[in-house]
């Protein structure tokens, strides 16, 4: 069942079985909409600067000043993607891909021309283990993952170091638009530091404001991307909101990491016992913020036995046959935010 189906599904269950609980909402917008930074009124009273951003942005994340130069302003993650992978694929580079994190990824490599491979991420990352092509090779990445719910392992960052060190021209495109905290969870900045990261991150989660402005941190490897993304900048109006979420709207990632967190122990709280047995994952371990919570048992069987509307994992692509519910339906909204809705 890809995503489309999905909708299509639990718009039906939700209309021929009122008693079920939704667990199936996907939409973080509608569900925070009341959280979401409003622009200004009013015209500017000056010009954003994108090299302004960029050092707010490494400040805030507390990297050093001497990164200015690596960090490149962008429309969110998957402009940003949009750039990249059309370079790689001018250059004849291979790729990597998450099978069940974002389908999208898959459709922006189709689009710059780029062909792909996939590995698994669900029930557990299984990452390439092919022998190195001898040319450029990226594997692109979400940390914490989607919609596994958690930020990688040690385990995992010994694997990725490995595959690194397994070619020349090997490299890791980081996706960490889902960690809401600062600075980064440790195992991004863990591989960050082996120079051969890319990370990506955007206002789309943290403040709720999709393809609007984000930040690439390139390695010293990857200073060739800077010009495609000097080519192709944010609008003025995009750079104002960036430098108000930097600025007056800082807090607002840790006020909506808090409102997941509330929505978050309400779901788990609902759950029977067999079916919180069946986590991928303790709650307490998910990443800051997080509301995908993956369960060993399929989608259906949790409506027939159980009464939960959850999402198959088909829908976020692969072939792993449990479910993702999820904390962002109104019944689990704490009684002073109403849903969002």
């Amino acid at each position: 069942m890809n995503f489309p189906d999905f909708q299509i599904w639990r718009n039906h269950q939700l209309w021929a079985n009122p008693g079920i609980l939704d667990c199936a909402e996907t939409n973080l917008y509608r569900s925070l909409a009341a959280l979401q930074p409003k622009p200004a009124g009013g015209a500017p009273g000056h010009a954003v600067h994108r090299c302004d951003l960029a050092r707010a942005w490494l400040a805030r994340y507390e990297f050093s000043a001497g990164n200015s130069r690596h960090a490149m302003v962008s429309r969110g993650v998957r402009h940003a993607l949009s750039l990249i992978l059309h370079d790689l694929a001018q250059r004849g580079a291979m790729l990597w891909l998450p099978a069940d994190v974002y389908p999208a990824y898959f459709d922006l490599a189709r689009v710059a021309g780029l062909t792909s491979e996939s590995f698994k991420t669900l029930p557990e990352p299984r990452f390439p283990s092919q022998p190195y092509c001898g040319r450029e090779e990226f594997m692109l990445i979400a940390n914490p993952w989607k919609p596994l719910g958690r930020y990688l392992t040690d385990q995992e960052c010994d694997e990725l170091e490995n595959w690194l060190a397994g070619g020349t021209q090997r490299h890791l495109l980081m996706d960490c638009v889902y960690d809401l905290a600062t600075p980064f969870h440790a195992t991004t900045r863990r591989l960050q530091r082996s120079g051969r990261a890319i990370l990506l991150q955007s206002a789309t989660k943290g403040w709720l404001w999709p393809k609007t402005f984000g930040v690439v941190l390139l390695g010293e490897d990857h200073l060739r991307f800077a010009s495609s993304f000097t080519n192709d900048p944010p609008s003025q109006d995009q750079l104002l909101l960036g430098e108000r979420f930097l600025s007056s709207e800082a807090d607002c990632p840790n006020r909506v990491a808090a409102a997941l967190q509330a929505r978050a122990e309400k779901l788990v709280g609902s759950l029977p016992d067999a079916v919180r047995a069946s986590l991928l994952i303790d709650p307490d371990n998910r990443a800051n913020g997080g509301y995908f919570f993956p369960a060993a048992i399929s989608a259906e069987e949790l409506l027939s036995q159980h009464h939960l509307l959850a999402v198959p994992a088909s829908a976020f692509g692969g072939e792993w046959h449990g479910s993702i519910l999820t904390s962002l339906a109104t019944p689990f909204a704490p009684a002073n935010q109403g849903g969002g809705l």
